[in-house]
């Protein structure tokens, strides 16, 4: 990925997640930054290979930003592509495999509530099926103490 590519993925990744002010702010700071490496001698490439996916780094930018309380909108274009596939992530030169799935906090909800109607409906299922059986056994039980009580014991 050259430098173009970059910018523009980092760019449309921050644009749901961030204002526009803050989204310009950190396209300029990451222009400047691959500026600077490469006036110190560094490839373009050795750079980009540096920084990484663009989108997990505006994710990172759009979590931070959550935290200091100056986040805008949802990266619903980020949140998308993470559920699609799996990414490899460098770290100091080591190689970490990883799956991440993210959802949205309404289809979280929509499937726990999913799970506790099924859950409620095999039990009302079990308790309609023995009902019968268990009608029948109190019953037997209820005839039993009647009779015992009526001959005195």
């Amino acid at each position: 990925m050259d430098r173009t590519e970059f910018i523009e993925k980092l760019q449309r990744s921050l644009a749901g997640g961030l204002d526009s002010a803050l989204v310009a702010e950190n396209v300029r700071y990451y222009q400047e930054y691959i500026d600077s490496e490469m006036r110190k001698g560094r490839s373009e490439r050795e750079v980009m290979e540096q920084l990484g996916d663009p989108r997990l780094l505006a994710r990172s930018i759009i979590e931070a930003n959550k935290r200091a309380g100056e986040s805008y909108g949802s990266n619903r274009e980020y949140d998308e592509e993470m559920t699609a596939g799996s990414y490899n992530m460098e770290d100091d030169g080591e190689k970490a495999d990883g799956r991440v799935i993210r959802m949205p906090g309404w289809l979280i909800m929509l499937i726990i509530t999913v799970v506790v109607l099924l859950i409620i409906g095999v039990a009302t299922a079990l308790l309609s099926f023995l009902a019968p059986v268990i009608f029948v056994v109190l019953a037997a039980i209820l005839v039993v103490k009647v009779v015992q009580i009526i001959s005195g014991r």
